[in-house]
């Protein structure tokens, strides 16, 4: 059975703790996509035109251009999404291991699958990077209360990368995904980290 990390004020959580966490404790800076990443992530804005929300007529589709338009915008520290060719339903992300951490220097792709019933239900959200977290499955799903239980409206898709930003340097041992990384968290941090190291230096050669 899978278990959800279990957060207490929604909103206030992601938008506002959660970044100034991310801020403080995980120190996370702007950082540029570069190489493979930044032609991907360019390719994906170039080819999915502003002008194609004439044809979106779904409420979905239409909050998804919201979305779009403010990581666009204002994207927060460290992340970085768009739609992925013409297709507004799927999307590719990257989040950048917060610094001063043993994620920092990771470059970590996801994908994030939407429905007609989005803002209502939300995302399927997958890491396609390899990962080596507490609460990350094998198969790269996540677990997290907003993506679950704890879901809500109001969340965009800002918020949910930069909630998952936070989780990296945040994980709830006692809530696993991945019984041996939680373990090794609460047991052996030493070993941990350096399994994590390994993760971020395989970021960089990971198509």
């Amino acid at each position: 059975m899978r278990h959800s990390v279990v957060y207490s004020n929604p909103l206030q959580r992601v938008k506002a703790s959660v970044k100034l966490r991310g801020l403080q404790n995980c120190k996370l800076q702007n950082k540029s996509v570069n190489g493979t990443l930044q032609s991907t992530i360019t390719r994906d804005y170039n080819s999915f035109s502003l002008s194609q929300a004439v044809r979106m007529s779904t409420p979905a589709r239409k909050r998804l251009m919201r979305d779009f338009r403010r990581l666009q915008q204002d994207p927060p520290a460290g992340i970085s999404g768009a739609p992925q060719d013409n297709n507004i339903m799927l999307w590719n992300a990257v989040i950048f291991g917060p610094d001063d951490t043993p994620w920092d220097g990771g470059t970590f792709k996801l994908t994030l699958q939407f429905t007609e019933d989005y803002p209502n239900k939300p995302p399927t959200v997958r890491f396609v990077s390899q990962m080596f977290h507490p609460n990350i499955y094998a198969d790269g799903s996540i677990c997290l209360d907003i993506l679950q239980n704890q879901w809500s409206p109001i969340y965009d898709v800002a918020a949910i990368l930069t909630s998952i930003q936070s989780l990296l340097c945040d994980p709830n041992p006692n809530s696993p995904a991945n019984s041996e990384a939680a373990r090794m968290f609460s047991e052996n941090k030493r070993e941990y980290n350096r399994r994590v190291r390994e993760i971020v230096e395989q970021s960089w050669t990971a198509d």
